[in-house]
């Protein structure tokens, strides 16, 4: 059975995090590197280690390798008076903003243990995020064309993005994750075109926007655990 080590790093600045994900990646790559001279069987063959981080980070917005910096509409000056940092990283995808009650998600999975498949991955990780919303009586879903996790809209409402999803893979190791709004202030999302899209029937939600009360989020961890352990097949190394 394939091992994951979660770690849950609480709130932490998102340089920090996005350095000690590039250490684990490069320990895991590592690790597979010197794995290629040896066989299962070999006494020295040990697979390397999974890891699923949790945190929280203070505001920041981040621009993916394909994003547009027009999406940003603050300058630097106006960041700085509002707190709020900017990074350019090299995940895929656009713009998005990161900050309190999100729930940030790293996985630094070795996909060699579990399937070569990079849209595969992407799915699994949207279907996590669904089963944690189906847990809280919310219909998550997909949009064709659009990545992520979107709550239909009905009537006079707008679909709305609840969880943005971009990734980065070295090696078939992964890093970079998901951005799961739980109790997020989705001011922060007037001062840039989240993702790139700029489409009036598309907005921005959280979950405690959408059940109306502030949620628990050390509860969301322990659901969005449990689906993770359940759809990719794996058992928790916890500390």
């Amino acid at each position: 059975m394939r091992k994951v080590d979660f770690q849950d790093l609480g709130k932490i600045d998102y340089k920090e995090a996005w350095d000690y994900q590039q250490r684990l990646l490069k320990t895991v790559i590592d690790m597979k590197i010197s794995n290629r001279k040896l066989v299962d069987q070999d006494p020295n063959f040990c697979y390397p280690d999974n890891y699923l981080l949790f945190c929280e980070h203070p505001p920041v917005y981040t621009l993916g390798k394909s994003g547009s910096l027009e999406h940003l509409l603050l300058n630097e000056k106006e960041l700085k008076a509002k707190n709020i940092q900017f990074y350019k990283i090299n995940r895929g995808g656009d713009i998005t903003f990161h900050g309190p009650g999100q729930l940030i998600g790293y996985p630094i999975f070795d996909l060699d243990q579990f399937f070569t498949d990079v849209h595969k991955y992407v799915r699994f990780l949207e279907e996590t995020i669904i089963r944690t919303l189906s847990d809280y009586g919310v219909l998550g879903t997909r949009i064709k064309g659009f990545t992520g996790v979107w709550i239909e809209g009905e009537a006079e409402q707008p679909n709305r993005k609840i969880c943005a999803i971009g990734v980065h893979l070295s090696r078939w190791v992964t890093m970079h994750g998901f951005a799961f709004n739980v109790n997020t202030d989705l001011d922060y999302f007037n001062f840039i075109i989240p993702c790139g899209i700029n489409d009036s029937d598309k907005v921005v939600t959280s979950l405690s926007k959408e059940l109306d009360k502030l949620v628990d989020i050390r509860e969301v961890k322990e659901r969005l655990s449990f689906h993770f352990s359940s759809l990719f097949e794996f058992d928790w190394v916890k500390r």
